[in-house]
C-alpha cells in the first residue's frame, strides 16, 4: 500500500503510513485543539517523506521564576514530539516578557525588568529539562530577533492586522465593555509571539488553552509573510490542589517540580479524587497501556482511590526526583498518615507563654502563630475539613479555645508537623 504525498512525486510506504499513524496516535492524544484537525497528520508526512525533525515551538515568558505541574502538561507533549526525534524550540520572551502577556488579566500588567527576565530565565533553564531533553532542544531569546527591528518594520507587523480581529481576544473585550483602560502596546504582545513562529519558520506551536489566540496568531502572520503555516495545538489548563481553579502559585494550590520529594508526594494526594484521571492523563509518562488500565480501574471503581492516588504521588515524584526519591517518600507516607506513626524526626515551633491564657489559646490562632495556616479563615477550613489532630486526636471545632502543653504534636493535614516548645 503506498500514498502519494501532496506534490504527487513521492509516496509513503505501508511502514511509513504506519510510523505516521504511531506518531499521530500519542502526539494527538490529550490535547484539546489541534487546527486544522488534519494538519498535525499532513506535517507529520512530511516530516518522514523528506526525512527532517520537525520544528516544535513553546514560548515561555519569564514572569514567574517556577515551574509546576500545570507547566508541565504542555513539556510532557514536546517531551513526546522529541522521543520520535522532533525538535523543540524553546522561547524564552525575554522581549515580550517586558509588556507581559495580556491573556486572562483585567488590567495592563506592570513590565518586568530586565533583571527581573534574566532570573526568572535562569531559573526556567535549571528546571525545563527536568522534563526535555536537551540534546532535542534549541533554546532562543526573541530579544535577538526583536530588538533590531526598525519603526518600519514594526508599522509592516501592525499592518497584518485589524483592531477588529485583535477584539475578538475575550481579554480585551472584556475590559473595553467594562471601561478598564487597554494600552496600545498589549496589542504588541500577540503580534511579537506570532512574528516569532515567522522568524524560525515554526512547523507546531504548542500552547494551553488559555494561549489559544497568540498561538493562531503565528499562523495568521506565517501566511502575511509567505511562510508554510505551523499546526496550533492547545492543551488543556490543569487544576489546582483546590480542584477549582488553574494550577498557581499565587494562589497556593499548585505542586512545583523542584519541591522536595516528600513535599511534592504529600501535596499529590491532596489531589480530589475527580482529578485523578486528569492528572494521569495530562502530567505523567506512563505507557499508553498502563495509562489506559488504570483510567478504566478508576472509571469502574475496581482500582481503589487511595492506591490509585499513591501511585500517582509515586509516578509525579518519580519523574522529577528519582525511583530512590520516590519509594523514600511513600514509605514515610505511610508510616505516618497510614499507620498514624510520626516520624522520627519533627519540627520545633516556638509558642510564647504570653499567648496563653491559663493554658489555653484559641485553635485558629494556635495555626496561624505555629505557621500552620497563612489566615484565620485558612486555619478555620482546616479544622472544618477534619485536618488538624492534637497528639491523636481529631479538632473538629474551630472557634474551640485548647489546652497546650510543652512538647504536644499538632499536625495539619498530611505534610505539616510540628512539635510545639513554650518559651517565656
Amino acid at each position: 500500500m503506498k500514498e502519494q504525498n501532496q506534490t504527487g512525486t513521492q509516496e509513503l510506504t505501508k511502514e511509513q503510513i504506519a510510523e505516521v499513524e504511531r506518531q499521530l496516535s500519542l502526539l494527538s492524544r490529550g490535547a484539546a485543539e489541534i487546527v486544522p484537525a488534519d494538519g498535525l497528520r499532513a506535517k507529520l508526512k512530511q516530516s518522514i517523506l523528506n526525512g527532517r525533525p520537525l520544528k516544535i515551538k513553546l514560548g515561555l515568558d519569564p514572569s514567574a521564576p517556577d515551574i509546576h505541574i500545570g507547566h508541565t502538561v504542555v513539556l510532557q507533549k514536546l517531551r513526546q514530539f522529541q522521543s520520535f526525534g522532533h525538535h523543540v524550540q524553546l522561547i524564552i520572551g525575554d522581549f515580550t516578557g517586558r509588556i507581559g502577556d495580556p491573556t486572562g488579566k483585567s488590567e495592563t500588567r506592570k513590565p518586568l525588568s530586565e533583571e527581573d527576565v534574566q532570573r526568572n530565565a535562569r531559573t526556567y533553564q535549571e528546571q525545563i529539562f527536568k522534563v526535555l531533553d536537551p540534546q532535542r532542544t534549541t533554546l532562543y531569546y526573541n530579544s535577538e530577533w526583536l530588538s533590531p527591528l526598525q519603526f518600519n518594520d514594526i508599522l509592516a507587523l501592525a499592518a497584518k492586522l485589524t483592531v477588529a480581529r485583535m477584539m475578538e481576544r475575550d481579554d480585551f473585550t472584556k475590559r473595553f465593555r467594562s471601561g478598564q483602560p487597554i494600552s496600545i502596546h498589549e496589542f504588541f504582545y500577540p503580534l511579537m509571539q506570532g512574528y516569532d513562529s515567522v522568524v524560525l519558520e515554526t512547523d507546531i506551536e504548542l500552547g494551553g488553552t488559555d494561549q489559544t489566540f497568540n498561538v493562531l496568531m503565528g499562523r495568521h502572520l506565517q501566511k502575511e509573510y509567505g511562510k508554510s503555516q505551523q499546526i496550533a495545538i492547545t492543551m488543556p489548563i490543569i487544576e489546582g490542589l483546590d480542584g477549582v481553579q488553574k494550577m498557581s502559585k499565587s494562589l497556593g494550590n499548585y505542586i512545583g517540580i523542584d519541591e522536595e520529594a516528600g513535599e511534592m508526594f504529600g501535596k499529590a494526594m491532596s489531589i480530589p479524587d475527580a482529578l485523578m484521571p486528569k492528572y494521569f492523563s495530562l502530567a505523567t509518562d506512563l505507557p499508553a497501556g498502563e495509562l489506559a488500565s488504570l483510567l478504566k480501574g478508576l472509571e469502574e471503581e475496581t482500582l481503589h482511590p487511595m492506591e490509585a492516588k499513591q501511585l500517582l504521588a509515586h509516578t509525579l515524584v518519580r519523574q522529577y526526583h528519582g525511583n530512590e526519591a520516590a519509594d523514600a517518600a511513600q514509605g514515610r507516607f505511610r508510616e505516618v498518615f497510614q499507620e498514624r506513626v510520626l516520624p522520627e524526626q519533627i519540627d520545633e515551633a516556638l509558642l510564647s507563654t504570653t499567648e496563653l491564657e491559663d493554658g489555653r489559646i484559641r485553635l485558629t490562632r494556635l495555626l496561624t502563630l505555629l505557621g500552620l495556616a497563612a489566615s484565620g479563615s485558612e486555619a478555620r477550613r482546616s479544622v472544618q475539613q477534619g485536618a488538624v489532630r492534637l497528639g491523636s486526636e481529631r479538632l473538629e471545632d474551630a472557634s474551640a479555645e485548647i489546652t497546650v502543653k510543652d512538647g504536644d504534636v499538632l499536625q495539619v493535614g498530611r505534610r505539616r508537623i510540628v512539635r510545639i516548645r513554650l518559651e517565656n
